[in-house]
């Protein structure tokens, strides 16, 4: 048996369902983690006068993670300037959420990271399942060659953390201020009125107070805004715990999604194992019933159960070390609602997911995505406030559709019960000979969901194919390296596809779209043999318009508009029609 490099490494404390792992105490600079080295950055205090700084910033973000700083980069998109707080001074320690999928790959590159992502991301786009040593289950998520994205990546974490971070220097080094991000600093008080909120700030070099007008607590799972407003996540929360453990491995194996039931190297548990870049690998495996926590994470407890695993799968022989621990509880929880006067939640925030299907993070995008351009409207002028209970409402009938799959799944990964129990191990008996019963070991993926009777969404008219109203516009090929979702957002957008002759109405509406307040994009693509792939897939043989929200769901579509309708579609899909006080 290889002895293994049992080296000092940053452990999370024990999180719950409505939290996840939290980070590591501060104790000096994080090591470095493969090819990633951390930057502490220092606090500093804005110019100040009684302790007071001047002016109110349009909104400030409480937390610098991937969704804060996501959507402060969607808020940029708009010109919309704002300040982050961020309690600690360096990106997040351990991979944490680390499959970023397809849909947020298309966020990442409207916010300008992508080209770092797919370069340091590890594409995949399935995996296996055993049961004991059996393949049981392969399963391989959706990809083509009119998709221009992989359905999922693996990267850890603090990349990307940083490389948010980076496309938020390039920000502000184009416009001093875009982004204020402010390290080593925590949100210590907030009180709120009609006209904005009043904030409390405290960092090594002092407190101050500062104003905004919106408040947008994106400070994670053990939310200090959420707390300071009395407010619980509600849900479903699991008893099953996993052990999550980040180890350097220079193994040649692929990189796919495995896990094994009941493996004889550990018996009545579930093992989760995925390649990560840099050489780490990402170890997840379920701690039974009586089982320690506490004795779990010690590092001669991590070094055998790594050991043994490694083992029992042909690479024991390979030498390894430990780069990170935590523990994590499954649960599915929200807010029941997300907006609260000025203040406004985004993801674990507002939520909290298993991490079965990988929904986190992948969540925490679309939330950054669905608020960013709704939040920007508002606080320009354009649109009233009922635009942010939007806001709210899709994003809460989201986290059902993803907690139902995500659920699904976690009660087979961790089973509730004596009789989930059972029932797990009746299908795994039987699922490497039987396909559909092996379907139920199906991770069911994370993917963009529709929202299905949003208010934003107008009468349309049906079409043989593509994607109606609240959902998002799929990848296609247009020639010369363009793709369908390169004409989505910043701002409203419309689709001409396949309509010939002239409409002097029609086009006078065009016209107005775009040098409206909305400043709306018109993209056309004529009836021709090259885009005849296209034209078909969106419905459009015979000429279709579709009105796209900029973050790419649809608002509207018809055959051909009817005098009036695109203008009534975007003044609802805006909320520019409701005009109320905050």
């Amino acid at each position: 048996m290889n002895t293994a490099v049992v080296t000092p490494a940053p452990t999370a404390r024990p999180g719950d369902a409505a939290t996840g792992p939290l980070p590591p105490e501060a104790d000096g600079l994080p090591p470095p983690v493969g090819a990633f080295h951390y930057t502490r950055f220092a606090p500093r205090l804005p110019k100040l006068a009684n302790g007071i700084e001047a002016g109110r910033h349009p909104v400030v973000i409480a937390g610098g993670g991937p969704v804060g700083m996501a959507l402060a980069l969607g808020l940029a998109n708009h010109g919309v300037r704002s300040v982050i707080l961020e309690a600690d001074d360096t990106v997040c320690v351990g991979s944490r959420a680390a499959c970023i999928s397809r849909r947020s790959l298309e966020i990442v590159e409207r916010l300008g990271a992508l080209p770092a992502f797919l370069d340091k991301g590890l594409a995949w786009t399935g995996g296996r399942s055993f049961y004991k040593t059996e393949e049981v289950f392969r399963f391989e998520m959706p990809h083509d060659a009119l998709q221009k994205l992989p359905p999922m990546i693996n990267l850890e974490q603090y990349y990307i953390e940083q490389y948010l971070l980076d496309e938020i220097t390039r920000r502000n080094a184009a416009e001093p201020g875009l982004i204020d991000i402010r390290w080593g600093t925590e949100l210590i008080g907030f009180e709120q009125d009609d006209e904005g909120l009043t904030l409390q700030a405290r960092n090594a070099l002092g407190a101050y107070t500062l104003a905004a007008a919106w408040l947008v607590g994106c400070d994670g799972g053990q939310s200090f805004v959420r707390k300071s407003l009395g407010l619980n996540l509600e849900g479903t929360g699991y008893e099953g715990r996993y052990v999550i453990i980040d180890i350097e491995l220079h193994s040649a194996y692929p990189t796919e999604r495995r896990a094994w039931f009941d493996p004889p190297w550990n018996p009545g548990s579930t093992v989760l194992m995925h390649r990560q870049p840099d050489d780490i690998w990402r170890i997840d495996y379920q701690l039974r019933a009586g089982q320690s926590t506490e004795e779990a994470l010690k590092p001669e407890a991590v070094a055998e159960f790594v050991q043994r695993h490694l083992d029992a799968i042909g690479e024991g022989h390979l030498p390894w070390n430990t780069v990170w621990t935590s523990v994590y509880r499954a649960g599915a929880m929200t807010l029941s609602s997300y907006r609260h006067g000025r203040v406004l939640f985004a993801g674990n925030a507002a939520h909290a997911m298993p991490i079965f299907g990988v929904r986190g993070l992948n969540s925490g995008f679309d939330d950054a995505d669905n608020l960013a351009w709704k939040l920007a409207l508002v606080t320009r002028g354009l649109s009233g406030a009922a635009l942010l209970d939007t806001y709210s409402q899709e994003r809460i009938a989201a986290f059902h559709i993803n907690a139902e799959s995500a659920m699904r799944s976690t009660e087979f990964m961790s089973p509730p019960s004596r009789g989930f129990d059972l029932l797990r191990e009746a299908a795994l008996s039987l699922s490497g000979a039987h396909r559909g019963i092996a379907n139920l070991i199906n991770p069911r993926q994370t993917q963009a969901v529709r929202y299905d009777d949003s208010p934003l969404s107008s009468p349309s008219d049906p079409l043989p194919s593509g994607p109606r109203p609240g959902e998002t516009v799929p990848e296609h090929p247009l020639g010369d390296g363009l793709h369908l979702t390169d004409w989505i957002g910043p701002r409203f957008t419309v689709l001409v596809l396949g309509i010939e002759g002239p409409d002097a109405a029609f086009e006078a509406e065009l016209a107005a779209a775009q040098t409206g307040p909305l400043e709306a994009a018109v993209h056309r693509l004529p009836r021709a043999a090259q885009n005849a792939p296209v034209l078909e897939a969106m419905g459009a043989q015979e000429g279709a318009v579709y009105l796209l929200r900029p973050d790419g769901h649809v608002a509207a579509r018809w055959r051909r508009p009817p005098p009036g309708a695109l203008t009534q579609a975007l003044a609802r899909a805006s909320a520019s029609i409701v005009k109320e006080n905050a």
